[in-house]
Formats: structure tokens, C-alpha cells, sequence
């Protein structure tokens, strides 16, 4: 009985000693795994969360020509000034969470400005976009946004048409390819792109304008963030659909 007894109460204070390690094991096991699980659980938790790429509200009417046209418009109808009437605007960037790629969009309504047609073409045009109010489903990622784009001291993102686009075969319901010309202005910096288009005329006589180009963020200032456990691609698209209607 005494061997029995004292044996018993030599095991325990071994057993106490044992259970921090077990708990500091157990801590780290846990770490690895939310270190391992965490970015796939939340990269899984965003997927389908990304805006669809924009598109023109009737766009399956008729698909694009394969080429932009050569001829202008025969058309009186398309002659004068345009005014941009709504749409939406924003960009599309990659998020890579460690090593787990997330696809954010932000997106913005507020949008204007004026187009000039002349001799059957698009002479002029500007469209403005008020990057203040693009939005994620992130408040601290829109903050970030902002303050990286210098939207306090450059609140617009601006395209400026630089060349004629002959616009034959714009006729109503059908979707006409065009690659725009034009200087993309965005924290305070110019470049020059050429913006692949797509325009679609519906019965109402209006116009909606569809396109995307591809931007690198350096061409304009914009150091992509990277604090190491997430980072931002060095390279993004901005996308709008504007609808325009005549003056």
C-alpha cells in the first residue's frame, strides 16, 4: 500500500508539469493550421463576392464585329453633342492573401460627362468619374484606396477621346467594336491607352459605351500595398459602362 500510494503522488506532479507544454503544443498546432486554413477559408468566403465585368444592358442583342469600323455614319440622328446620363465605373485588382488569390471590385455610379459626333464619327469626348465614392465591401480597403489614388487632391479619374472613331454600322440593337484613343488621367497623371469598346444604340436613341483597359499602377504613382501577409497586384483593369444620350 505505501509503494502504491507514493508512486501515485510522484506521478502527478509529473503530469501537472506536462500539461503547459501540451497547451503551447496545442497553440502552436492551432497557429499553423489558421496560418494554412485562414487565407483559403477567407478566399473561398469571396468567391462569386467580385462585380461581373460590365457589359452593355443589351448586350446578347447582337455580337460585337470583329474589327472597328472604317466608315463613318450615315446616320443624322447620331450627329451633336451627347451628354453622359448615368452608368457605372471602377476597377478590378487581385488580392494575394498568402498565396490565396482574391479578385475586389469597386464600383461607382457617379459618373459624367460630354461626347461630340461630327461627319458620322466620335470627334470628342471626356468621361469623368468621382473616385471618392467607389466602393468595396471593404471600408478600410476604400480608405486605403483613396488615400494611395490621392483622391483628396485628385478626386477624378478622367478619359479625354485624343482621336476620331468612325461609327458605320452603330445602328440600333446592334453592338459595334471600337478601340477609343484617348488619355487616361488618374492621380494627377497622364497616359495614353487605347481602350477596346464595345457601343450599343437601343430604340430609346441612346448610346451605351463599354469598355475596359488594363492599367499598371506605377504609370500613375500608385505604389501597390504590400504588408507582407496580403499584398495588392502591381497591375489592374478599370472598367465602365456610361450610357449617353443626345443634348
Amino acid at each position: 500500500m505505501s509503494s502504491t500510494s507514493t508512486r501515485t503522488r510522484t506521478d502527478r506532479p509529473a503530469a501537472r508539469r506536462r500539461w503547459p507544454w501540451v497547451l503551447v503544443v496545442l497553440v502552436l498546432v492551432l497557429g499553423a493550421l489558421a496560418a494554412v486554413l485562414g487565407p483559403r477559408l477567407y478566399a473561398r468566403s469571396q468567391e462569386g463576392r467580385a462585380a461581373a465585368p460590365l457589359s452593355s444592358p443589351a448586350a446578347g442583342a447582337a455580337a460585337p464585329t470583329a474589327a472597328a469600323p472604317t466608315a463613318a455614319a450615315d446616320d443624322p440622328a447620331l450627329e451633336g453633342a451627347w451628354t453622359v446620363t448615368g452608368g457605372t465605373a471602377g476597377y478590378r485588382v487581385d488580392e494575394v492573401l498568402n498565396g490565396q488569390d482574391v479578385t475586389v471590385t469597386g464600383r461607382t455610379e457617379r459618373v459624367g460627362g460630354e461626347l461630340t459626333v461630327a461627319g458620322g464619327a466620335l470627334t470628342a469626348g471626356t468621361v469623368t468619374v468621382d473616385l471618392a465614392s467607389v466602393t468595396t465591401d471593404s471600408g478600410a480597403r476604400d480608405g486605403q484606396f483613396r488615400r494611395l489614388l490621392g483622391v483628396e487632391a485628385n478626386p477624378d479619374a478622367t478619359f479625354t477621346l485624343t482621336g476620331p472613331v468612325p461609327l458605320g454600322g452603330l445602328d440600333e440593337g446592334t453592338a459595334l467594336a471600337l478601340t477609343l484613343p484617348g488619355t487616361l488621367t488618374l492621380n494627377g497623371r497622364d497616359r495614353d491607352v487605347q481602350v477596346p469598346a464595345t457601343a450599343q444604340r437601343t430604340a430609346e436613341g441612346t448610346v451605351t459605351v463599354t469598355g475596359a483597359v488594363p492599367v499598371t499602377w506605377a504609370d500613375f504613382g500608385v505604389q501597390a500595398p504590400d504588408l507582407g501577409f496580403v499584398s495588392v497586384e502591381d497591375t489592374g483593369t478599370v472598367e465602365f459602362a456610361v450610357t449617353a444620350a443626345p443634348a
